[in-house]
């Protein structure tokens, strides 16, 4: 295993480095998941209930390769997605993910994706959800060799403050050598609207219950094109119960 990285790296420039400390000898090298070509593959990421989770994978899409991939990140002190994806010619990689956070908990999630090949499609989608002192970070790097003509990238990461002591840490980034591309991302932070808050409330909810029901519909589209998303949606309820109470 190598040594604890610091702060000084990119990838953990928002990371609780005392909370990775505590598993980091415990940690295995990044999942290597092979997708094989024209293969189509979902995964969903459901947290395990533990105080300090890390996952971690780096996955290769195949030729015309497709995968989607749905996760919630929640855990209570620090948890953390990584990964580094691989896509080759005309491959279509999608990415779902939610920070839902409350109390002092540090979320991240950390993405590297590199089109090497031409044609292939990634569509990056994330939404945080913060209260007390939470932290919600998304680092997000898109890499278009030169040889990648025609990919086409996107990244929309959009964050969603409950409490004036919550922080949202977002850093799209595209790096990009081909001249035949089509990418874009896009991050903004902002609070529930007021109007909407007061318009839910009048119809009899309990401010508890308005804000849930806004909150669902800002996190819960994550999950609408995934096979079997009841559990995933379950326990994302669950956790905005927790950050709204």
């Amino acid at each position: 295993m190598t040594a604890l990285p610091t702060r000084k790296l990119e990838a953990f420039r928002y990371a609780d480095i005392d909370a990775l400390s505590s598993v980091w000898e415990q940690l295995a090298a990044p999942r290597s998941i092979q997708i094989a070509a024209h293969k189509k593959v979902q995964q969903i990421w459901l947290p395990n209930g533990n105080d300090i989770e890390v996952r971690r994978a780096e996955i290769t899409l195949e030729a015309g390769a497709e995968m989607s991939l749905f996760a919630l990140n929640n855990a209570r002190d620090y948890g953390r997605i990584e990964l580094d994806v691989t896509l080759r010619e005309g491959s279509h990689f999608t990415f779902n993910a939610a920070n839902i956070g409350a109390g002092e908990s540090n979320l991240e999630i950390v993405t590297t994706v590199r089109h090497d090949a031409p044609s292939a499609v990634s569509r990056q989608v994330v939404r945080s959800v913060l209260g007390g002192k939470a932290v919600g970070s998304y680092l997000g790097k898109v890499a278009v060799a030169r040889d990648a003509q025609q990919s086409d990238g996107e990244q929309s990461v959009k964050a969603m403050l409950l409490d004036r002591g919550a922080t949202a840490n977002c850093k799209p980034e595209l790096e990009i050598y081909a001249d035949d591309v089509k990418c874009a991302h896009g991050a903004t932070v902002g609070e529930l609207d007021p109007n909407q808050l007061f318009y839910a409330m009048s119809r009899g909810l309990d401010p508890a219950s308005a804000k849930a029901l806004l909150l669902e519909g800002f996190v819960m589209g994550l999950w609408d094109d995934a096979e079997g998303s009841d559990a995933i949606c379950e326990a994302a309820r669950a956790a905005l119960k927790v950050v709204t109470a």
